[in-house]
C-alpha cells in the first residue's frame, strides 16, 4: 500500500522506516529539513536501535522518500499517517496546534484529490479530540465529508525510545478506532505482517486506550519506588520482594482485579493499605501513592451515592451485602457502607444476600467475637 507519514520524529520516522522495510511505498512529511536531509541520504535523524539501517535500506530500495509538501505526499498515497506531536501546555494540557496544521494541509490537499483517501492519527489524542478537532478540520478544509469522501481512524502507537523498531513489529497489540468497516479494513491491510492481536474500536476507545497503558506504566513505576523506600527503611531487600512479587501471575501479574466496577473492602485490602499508612507515618516517609487508596477507594462509594440521590427515588433494593460475591463476609464491606449512607439520608432498603444471615450479622462478624475469623483474601 502507499502510505504517507506526517511529521518524522521518534513515532514518524520510525513507522515510516518499518512500514517501508515491510514493503509498503512510503513518503515520509516534514517541514524541518534538518529531519529530511538525514533520510534523503538513508540515515537516522535520531538516535534510535537499528532505526539507521531500516532506513538506509528503504531509501536505497525506492520504498522510502521524504518531502516537506503535504499536496505531494497525499496525492503519493492511499493513507495517511499522522505521527506529530502533541505537547503539554504550561497547565498540563494537551497542545493540538500541530495536530489542527497538519489536519488542514492533509484537508486541502483532499480536496482536488479523486480518490477515497483515509486519514490516520497515530499521535496521542484526549479522547474527543478528534471528533471535536480532527474531523471538523479535515471537513472544513477539504469541503468533503468524513466516510464519504474520505476515510478517518485513530491508530495509537506503543513505541518506546530505545526499542521503537523492535515495538513496531512486536506491539501488545493494533488498535485501530474507526466508525467505518471500509476504513478498518485499509488500515488493518497496512499491518498484515506484524503478528499481534487487532481490535476495532470506537474513536474515543482508541484515543484513551493510550493514556491508560501510559497511566499504568506510571503507578507501577511509582509503585514500586515507593515499596523500595518502605523496604530500605525496614532492612528489607527490595530488589528480592519484588522478584518475588512479580512471579505470582495470578493475581500481581494478570488480569485480576482490572475490571472497573466499585469499592474493594474485606479483611485484607483495607487493613493492611491502613497499616502500611500508618506505618509509613512513624518511619517519616511519604507514600503519596499508598496514602491515596483508601481516600480514591471511599470516593467510589460517595459516587454512587450522589447518583442514586440524582434519580430522586426512595426505595431503593440492594442485591448483595458483603464485600464480595460468594462470601459472607461484611468486614469493611463498601456494600454495608453504602447501606449506612443511604439510611442516613432518609431512603428504604431492601437488601438480599442469601449468604448473610441474621445469625452471621450478629455472630462471626462481630468484632470480638471469640468465633471471628481470621484474615483471608
Amino acid at each position: 500500500m502507499r502510505i504517507s507519514v506526517f511529521g518524522l520524529g521518534y513515532v514518524g520516522a520510525v513507522s515510516a522506516a518499518c512500514f517501508a522495510k515491510s514493503g509498503h511505498t512510503v513518503i515520509g512529511v516534514d517541514p524541518d529539513e534538518r529531519k529530511l536531509g538525514p533520510i534523503r541520504k538513508g540515515e537516522s535523524p535520531i538516535v534510535e536501535k537499528d532505526l539507521g539501517a531500516y532506513l538506509g535500506e528503504s531509501v536505497s530500495s525506492g520504498r522510502l522518500s521524504v518531502t516537506s509538501s503535504a499536496a505531494q505526499a497525499v496525492s503519493a498515497s492511499d493513507v495517511s499517517l499522522i505521527c506529530v506531536g502533541t505537547p503539554s501546555r504550561s497547565n498540563g494540557s494537551l497542545s493540538t496546534e500541530y495536530i489542527e496544521r497538519v489536519c488542514t494541509e492533509i484537508g486541502e490537499a483532499l480536496r482536488d484529490h479523486p480518490d477515497y483517501h483515509c486519514v490516520v492519527v497515530r499521535s496521542t489524542l484526549v479522547p474527543g479530540t478528534f471528533e471535536s478537532l480532527v474531523i471538523p478540520t479535515l471537513e472544513r478544509s477539504s469541503g468533503k465529508k468524513a466516510g464519504e469522501s474520505f476515510g478517518v481512524a485513530m491508530n495509537p502507537e506503543f513505541l518506546r525510545e530505545g526499542s521503537a523498531v523492535f515495538d513496531f513489529h512486536n506491539p501488545p497489540f493494533t488498535v485501530i478506532g474507526t466508525p467505518y468497516q471500509r476504513d478498518f479494513e485499509m488500515v488493518s491491510a497496512i499491518y498484515e505482517g506484524v503478528q499481534a492481536p487487532v481490535f476495532h474500536t470506537r474513536l474515543r476507545e482508541a484515543e484513551m486506550i493510550k493514556y491508560v497503558c501510559n497511566w499504568f506504566h506510571a503507578l507501577k513505576v511509582t509503585f514500586t519506588n515507593e515499596v523500595g523506600m518502605m523496604c530500605k527503611a525496614e532492612g528489607v531487600d527490595a530488589r528480592r520482594v519484588m522478584e518475588i512479587f512479580c512471579q505470582d501471575t495470578k493475581l500481581n501479574i494478570s488480569t485480576y482485579y482490572m475490571k472497573p466496577g466499585f469499592a474493594f473492602g474485606g479483611s485484607c485490602l483495607p487493613k493492611d493499605v491502613k497499616a502500611a499508612v500508618y506505618r509509613s507515618r512513624q518511619l517519616d516517609i511519604p507514600l503519596p501513592v499508598l496514602e491515596a487508596i483508601m481516600p480514591c477507594n471511599k470516593l467510589q462509594i460517595e459516587r454512587l451515592v450522589e447518583r442514586i440521590q440524582r434519580h430522586g427515588k426512595k426505595n431503593i433494593g440492594l442485591l448483595g451485602l458483603s464485600f464480595k460475591p460468594g462470601t459472607d463476609d461484611l468486614r469493611d464491606s463498601p456494600l454495608v457502607t453504602l447501606a449506612e449512607h443511604l439510611i442516613g439520608k432518609g431512603y428504604r432498603l431492601r437488601i438480599f444476600d442469601p449468604n448473610v444471615s441474621y445469625a452471621a450479622l450478629f455472630g462471626v462478624h462481630r468484632e470480638g467475637d471469640p468465633t471471628h475469623r481470621g484474615d483471608s483474601a
